[in-house]
């Protein structure tokens, strides 16, 4: 009976794809340990479920048949289930997304499955999904899309024998609809204006004709690559980020204060009050007028926003969306300090990118509004 594969007790393969990081299948694995150990050893071999026809309080166990099968609610859930051959290997593969490594899960399975499957022949599994990370990235797109998120993340990938610094550039759309949708995600060597503008081309190959609205970082020269390749988008550079940058010039003792007048400048109800008031905090703050030059410098990037209505300006102000969206991937990667090659970063952030994006069921908040305003404003570049 040793030789054969069972499978989880009823309801776990449900908790296994909803969970959200390697801590919760940590105290999952715990949980599942405990209740093996807790089995009569006379029925080792046999796999028990609860019985669903009861209530909690009266559940009891009931034989199962042991055959490694894909389940029809398993096969909605995630792309990968149409490759794999059985559900233990779908089962590697959503731990695999959920950041564990390859040893953790081996672990895991021996642990709770009284599995033995090495790290190589793990690793191979989850090489089943490149065909469709491929198919993926080369998908047609929408042709419009309202807004735009663009960033990148940095990586550490042994490249050539040496250990070098790589960025992963993730594209980020919201669509006519108001969902959520990561068009793409690249793997070079630096963050670059350069690099962006390959993106771009990319983009608009697999289908996207406009952009209304672009929101970036202050990368050196973004805007411009943005505009050679789209060139009716308004590029919006992040607020926050510049209120960052200029914060840590400034001295503690007066940082309050001058963020509360900093707050004038970017609340203002017009571009020329906002400029204005920018100007007025210089002659202020004459110790701090080299760093708010930078913003009259960088105007024509940061003031795009005063443009939109108030619903309109909330979502392009700050790129905290695509932010977010990060925040996420790093936990699925902090388990991983270095990357073997890029296609293992790659494999990674798209299995997270398929499974945070399962959690996207809603549209934006508010976003009948937001497109009642961004219609009035485009009339003829908005069609549905």
């Amino acid at each position: 009976m040793k030789n054969k594969i069972s499978t989880l007790p009823y309801g776990y393969q449900k908790k296994i794809r909803n969970i959200n990081s390697p801590e919760e299948v940590l105290a999952l694995a715990k949980e599942l340990a405990d209740l093996s150990n807790s089995s009569n050893e006379e029925n080792e071999g046999t796999v028990f479920v609860e019985n669903q026809s009861i209530e909690p309080k009266e559940m009891s166990l009931v034989p199962v048949n042991l055959a490694p099968q894909i389940s029809e609610e398993a096969n909605d859930q995630s792309p990968w289930y149409d490759i794999v051959g059985n559900e233990t290997e779908a089962m590697v593969i959503d731990l695999y997304a959920k950041g564990l490594t390859t040893r953790d899960i081996s672990n895991f399975l021996k642990r709770t499955n009284k599995m033995d499957i090495s790290q190589p022949a793990i690793s191979t599994i989850t090489d089943k999904v490149f065909p469709l990370v491929k198919e993926w990235q080369a998908r047609p797109l929408s042709s419009c899309y309202p807004i735009l998120y663009l960033d990148g993340m940095h990586f550490k990938v042994r490249d050539a024998g040496k250990i070098s610094s790589k960025v992963a550039y993730v594209a980020l759309g919201i669509n006519l609809y108001g969902y959520k949708e990561i068009l793409g995600i690249w793997i070079s060597e630096t963050e670059g204006a350069k690099f962006w503008a390959h993106v771009l081309n990319e983009l608009k190959n697999r289908g996207v004709d406009d952009i209304l609205i672009a929101c970036v970082d202050g990368l050196k020269g973004f805007p411009d690559a943005i505009k050679t390749v789209f060139p009716r988008t308004d590029v919006q550079v992040c607020v926050v980020h510049q209120i960052r940058h200029t914060l840590m010039f400034v001295s503690h003792k007066d940082k309050k204060k001058f963020a509360d007048y900093l707050k004038t400048v970017y609340t203002a109800t017009t571009e020329d009050a906002g400029l204005q008031a920018l100007r007025e905090m210089e002659k202020q703050w004459p110790q701090y007028s080299s760093y708010l030059k930078n913003w009259e410098n960088r105007w024509t990037d940061i003031s795009p926003f005063f443009a939109y209505p108030e619903v309109v300006k909330r979502i392009i102000y700050t790129t905290n969306t695509i932010e977010n969206l990060n925040r996420q991937f790093r936990k699925v990667t902090k388990t991983t300090q270095v990357f073997p090659h890029d296609d293992a970063l790659l494999k990674l952030l798209w299995l997270a990118q398929a499974d945070i994006s399962q959690r996207w069921e809603k549209s934006s908040y508010n976003w009948g509004e937001v497109m009642a305003q961004l219609t009035l404003m485009f009339p003829d570049r908005i069609k549905f």
